[in-house]
């Protein structure tokens, strides 16, 4: 776990910031952390913050400089999966770090669990909007990444995918992340192994026929065969299809898999977000409405 005066490195493998990091990097130097920005967090490659050699680089800089305990995302949008191939996970390997991320940095998060085994967490990102994440979601990243306490969620039925639900309860690794990527994912190294695990996901800005049309593919790929539940984040601005809306849709395709599910969580896009440890053990419980996952650090 990270610890006041630990040096930790933003990186921006994805989309560039803006102005809103500044808040993020004040947030994590609330926590005692000595905050430093990688080389071209700020470079600008069309839509990209910089080339994929430099993207790359920083990421590589970040993962293999010994004084570095903790990598945090910039922001997400898309990018990520253009340079996850180039990481060195060999540096991981020899010596594991916090990282924290979402959303596009899903294909990384995945990848570093199915190349390493380490635990991610699934949290805001450095580009910081206090309208959505406010003083709750602030000491949420920081108990998970500065203590070993188990994290404990529990369904918010103001949330969209509080409609979705399949009664029971399950144990296993919690793993996922974004679903958009996840769907991406298929055919790559990115995609965990999912069988006996507690698959997680949430998304942003999709038609309920995309939550369909996503998670018929990873049925169709036999990804879900063998899962022992799912937990379901945020639909952040979620637009109907039809008479359908994304909850609608979701438990059409997730409804008959016989295993328990439990929307309604607070991980994602959307306001309050929460942070989450991925590859921890987890297990969801519908009746009392939480998800409850272990701690993603180690004192």
């Amino acid at each position: 776990m990270l610890r006041p005066g630990d040096r930790v490195r933003v990186v921006a493998p994805a989309y560039p910031p803006d102005t809103r990091l500044e808040r993020g990097i004040e947030i994590l130097e609330s926590f005692g952390l000595i905050v430093e920005v990688g080389d071209h967090v700020e470079d600008r490659y069309g839509y990209l913050a910089g080339t994929d050699e430099d993207r790359l680089a920083d990421l590589n800089a970040a993962f293999t400089d010994p004084g570095i305990r903790g990598v945090f995302a910039a922001r997400g949008g898309y990018g990520t999966q253009r340079i996850v191939d180039g990481l060195d996970f060999r540096a991981v390997r020899r010596d594991p770090r916090v990282f924290v991320g979402f959303s596009d940095l899903t294909s990384l998060m995945c990848r570093l669990w199915r190349e390493q085994r380490l635990v991610t967490l699934y949290g805001p990102m450095v580009n910081w909007t206090d309208s959505r994440t406010g003083p709750v979601e602030i000491e949420s990243l920081r108990k998970a990444i500065m203590t070993t306490e188990p994290v404990v969620l529990t369904r918010d039925p103001a949330e969209p995918s509080a409609a979705v639900v399949v009664p029971g309860t399950a144990t296993g690794r919690l793993l996922g992340g974004n679903l958009t990527m996840l769907q991406c994912s298929i055919g790559t190294r990115d995609l965990p192994d999912l069988d006996g695990a507690i698959l997680l996901f949430e998304d942003v800005d999709e038609s309920a026929y995309s939550y369909d049309r996503m998670l018929t593919q990873l049925r169709r790929a036999g990804k879900l065969d063998r899962i022992a539940g799912i937990a379901i984040g945020q639909f952040a601005s979620a637009a109907n299809s039809g008479p359908w809306n994304a909850a609608t849709a979701v438990q059409d395709r997730v409804g008959d898999l016989g295993v328990p599910v439990l929307g309604g969580l607070r991980v994602g896009h959307g306001n309050g977000q929460l942070t989450v440890p991925l590859g921890a053990k987890a297990t969801i419980d519908t009746s009392a409405g939480t998800l409850t996952v272990a701690s993603g650090v180690s004192a």
